[in-house]
């Protein structure tokens, strides 16, 4: 289960942080959709959702140093869509202006550079007014170099992680998950997805499955057009249950809840109706270590 309100974890353990568990319904408790993996000293998120640069900075004030915004170098993106992404000139600016001074990296499907690049000439007033206003302001912080993921395997490495992007299925949006093999573990985010061919593979072995859901109940109750498209892109409370029981993660820890007008416990009931394993709905904020040390 996670750890809240700030309870001192070990320092080297690999841990995800739940920085935000939003969808694109504004709701004031949760953050747009991002995902920490730490592991040592390093952050890699996944998604930067509205919100997540002081999201952040509140795990920082945790005790999770890694998030501290000056630290937060390298990214991944499921997905371009805007509550995934609408942080992204945040992620870009707010470490800068507070001091960071190593480019950011960034992995992401085709269209990622273009958005890089208009989010740059959108605030190049703004940059170029820090630079030259006498305020104390570095020419690199700022600057990002963008990695498209075009197909499917190993796209990162370095001494302490791997990173894997799986293709996924969200509609007609070029998407992937991705699964981070850990020194403690492996850690699968699964974006926005609808059950997808090679799905159980992808996720199968894994100590800690961060995996979207929304409710069947809930979907029910909504007009066709609604229920067609959720249908087609998100994963439903009985199918992600058929899945955890296939490929029993170590942990499944439920993000991007979208309940469609029922209550939490409804969504867990059609999760835990299916599947005896544990399981967590995750909040913002929430911290688990990979391999359930708590």
């Amino acid at each position: 289960m996670p750890t809240r309100g700030g309870r001192a974890l070990s320092r080297q353990a690999s841990r995800v942080v739940l920085l935000g568990t939003g969808t694109p319904n504004a709701e004031p408790e949760r953050s747009g959709s991002s995902v920490a993996v730490v592991i040592g000293t390093k952050a890699y998120l996944v998604d930067f959702g509205p919100g997540v640069v002081r999201r952040c900075s509140a795990a920082a004030g945790q005790g999770i140093e890694p998030l501290r915004p000056v630290n937060l170098t390298t990214a991944f993106v499921t997905h371009l869509h805007s509550d995934h992404t609408a942080g992204y000139p945040d992620l870009i600016l707010t470490p800068w202006v507070l001091g960071r001074e190593q480019q950011m990296e960034v992995y992401g499907p085709p269209g990622l550079r273009g958005m890089t690049e208009h989010i740059m000439r959108a605030y190049s007033e703004d940059i170029v007014g820090r630079l030259n206003s006498g305020q104390p302001a570095n020419d690199t912080g700022y600057r990002v170099e963008t990695h498209d993921v075009t197909s499917e395997g190993t796209i990162y490495e370095d001494d302490m992680v791997s990173v894997r992007a799986i293709g996924v299925r969200h509609g007609s949006s070029p998407a992937h998950a991705y699964r981070f093999e850990t020194p403690e573990g492996a850690v699968v985010v699964s974006g926005d997805t609808a059950p997808f061919e090679g799905w159980r593979e992808a996720c199968s072995d894994c100590s800690l499955l961060v995996h979207e859901v929304y409710s069947a109940r809930g979907l029910a109750g909504r007009g066709e057009r609604w229920r067609e498209y959720h249908r087609g892109a998100h994963t439903s409370g009985p199918q992600l249950a058929e899945l955890a029981s296939a490929v029993r993660p170590g942990l499944l820890i439920l993000y991007h809840q979208l309940l469609h007008g029922v209550e939490e416990d409804e969504l867990l009931e059609e999760i835990t109706g299916g599947y005896d394993g544990p399981v967590c709905y995750g909040r913002d904020l929430d911290v688990f270590e990979v391999g359930g040390r708590e």
